[in-house]
């Protein structure tokens, strides 16, 4: 079983035992493994929607930023087309996908292939989202901090707003997340994680203030605002 790259250990306040890691890690492969045979068919459906709505490639690969910064490749069933605007930039979101593909996005079907990449070690099930090195260097030592545990299938701010946030509100949410990570956390994020996807995504302001207090406090920076 391969384990993480080690995390940077504890000035930030990440717990000083690399057992609450390594236990961690059994409990990702065990969670993992099993989701993932279960989800085998719904895996083969989803493709099947890819291919009939967008068809091939079924899948969008992208280097991301994973623990430490070091780069690994991140699988997701594809959503989009490349659709362009005149002046060549790609046109939003919104009008690059099909009722059909916005759904899978809603429900988060597109993203089971990322099990993949917990079981490999690259990512856990929970910890900050995985971003491209580009955008994690463009937060300074701020990103770094972020990088300090594996990247997450789910996490702190996906289950606080998630797309309703600003960058800013995110990586207050994530850093809070690095150094409260507890295996008590990490369950309870993935039973609201299956919360927001029946309810829809919300935010929660008082969580959100929280981070936004913890990291100036802990960082004496100004507090991220949206």
């Amino acid at each position: 079983m391969k384990t993480y790259r080690e995390p940077v250990a504890v000035s930030f306040g990440l717990p000083a035992s690399l057992g609450y890691y390594r236990l961690k890690r059994l409990l990702d492969c065990l969670f993992a493994g099993t989701v993932f045979v279960l989800c085998l068919p719904l895996m083969a459906g989803t493709a099947a929607v890819v291919w009939a709505a967008l068809g091939l490639p079924l899948f969008f690969t992208q280097a991301r930023a994973g623990a430490g910064m070091r780069v690994f490749t991140v699988a997701k069933f594809r959503t989009m087309t490349d659709a362009r605007a005149p002046d060549g930039t790609l046109q939003p979101d919104a009008l690059r996908q099909t009722a059909a593909t916005a759904l899978l996005r809603r429900l988060r079907f597109d993203e089971l292939p990322q099990l993949i990449a917990v079981l490999s070690g690259d990512m856990s099930m929970v910890g900050p989202r995985p971003l491209p090195l580009a955008t994690v260097a463009g937060f300074g030592e701020l990103g770094r901090m972020r990088c300090r545990v594996a990247p997450g299938m789910t996490g702190w701010a996906q289950v606080n707003g998630n797309t309703r946030l600003s960058d800013e509100e995110k990586i207050a949410l994530d850093l809070w997340y690095v150094a409260h990570a507890s295996l008590w956390l990490d369950a309870r994020i993935l039973l609201l994680t299956l919360k927001t996807l029946v309810t829809g995504e919300r935010v929660h302001a008082r969580r959100l203030q929280e981070a936004r207090e913890f990291l100036s406090r802990r960082l004496g920076a100004e507090t991220p605002k949206a």
